[in-house]
């Protein structure tokens, strides 16, 4: 098994490699300027990577983009193979990734509070207090005058603690 720092250089030597490959020898009509790579995983025997991307456009964009990274994987690992120098070229793995469409739900997520929010301002425009501006204030007053502390109990020189 090989160390979690080769195994991250080799990843980020992947999707390097690939996202050249992508962008300047693949002539593929499939992938053209549609398609980035984020992401790339490799396990930690080096033998497998998986390496995920974007896609700017509708699910039949993505289904064509699929197809032509399916299609091109034999150039793309050879690339890879010639770049890495390593003894056994892993194989390549691609996955959609979830990131634009997790921020996609959270963008919506947000909106929707942000009208809540505004609703529930917009009703409690005119709105006032039910026990009065300062509820506490009237109650305090009161225990002054009968001689009680904060927690109702007589105060200390009805105890007969007094110093």
């Amino acid at each position: 098994m090989a160390d979690k720092a080769r195994a991250k250089r080799l990843a980020d030597l992947i999707r390097e490699v690939v996202a050249q490959k992508l962008q300047r020898d693949i002539k593929d009509p499939r992938l053209g300027s549609r398609v980035t790579i984020t992401d790339t995983r490799v396990t930690g025997d080096l033998r497998e990577a998986t390496v995920f991307y974007t896609v700017y456009g509708d699910e039949a964009d993505r289904q064509e983009v699929a197809a032509g990274l399916r299609s091109a994987r034999g150039v793309l690992r050879s690339a890879v193979g010639a770049a890495a120098g390593v003894k056994h070229t892993p194989s390549l793995e691609f996955v959609p990734d979830a990131l634009p469409e997790t921020a996609r739900n959270l963008d919506h997520l947000f909106d929707k509070a942000r009208e809540r929010d505004e609703e529930l301002r917009r009703s409690s425009a005119g709105a006032q207090y039910a026990a009065g501006a300062d509820p506490y204030r009237d109650a305090g007053e009161d225990r002054e005058r009968v001689g009680e502390d904060e927690e109702g109990l007589p105060g200390a020189e009805e105890r007969g603690d007094e110093d």
